[in-house]
């Protein structure tokens, strides 16, 4: 699956995960408030992103079948594998060189490895 989203896809995707499950006709309304879209727009959209399997539309019904959560986890995986060969520690080795981590940043990772 694409994990990427250009920048109106992502603001689209966000009106949808903030009020989902909703209408196609609510969806419209949002669109049209939010992103002075016309209703063909939203239309080609939504489309798009159920095609990608992000969403569902059934009965002009709009459901979610990937959470944000889930969708920002599965970005990260992708730019790890991507820009790190899908080595976790590369990734933090490269992050911690320009950007020291705080003592409490620290611990919550530690926390996290030692859940697992």
């Amino acid at each position: 699956m694409d994990v990427r989203l250009g920048m109106v896809e992502a603001r689209f995707a966000d009106v949808i995960w903030e009020n989902a499950p909703m209408t196609t006709r609510a969806l419209v309304e949002k669109c049209e408030q939010e992103l002075n879209w016309k209703r063909t727009t939203t239309y080609t959209v939504l489309k798009k992103l159920c095609d990608r399997g992000i969403f569902a539309m059934s009965d002009r019904m709009i459901t979610v079948l990937i959470t944000r959560d889930e969708f920002r986890a599965m970005q990260s995986e992708q730019f790890v594998e991507d820009a790190f060969q899908g080595s976790l520690p590369a990734f933090l080795a490269a992050f911690t060189t320009r950007k020291a981590l705080t003592e409490e940043e620290v611990e919550k990772i530690r926390a996290l490895i030692d859940a697992f």
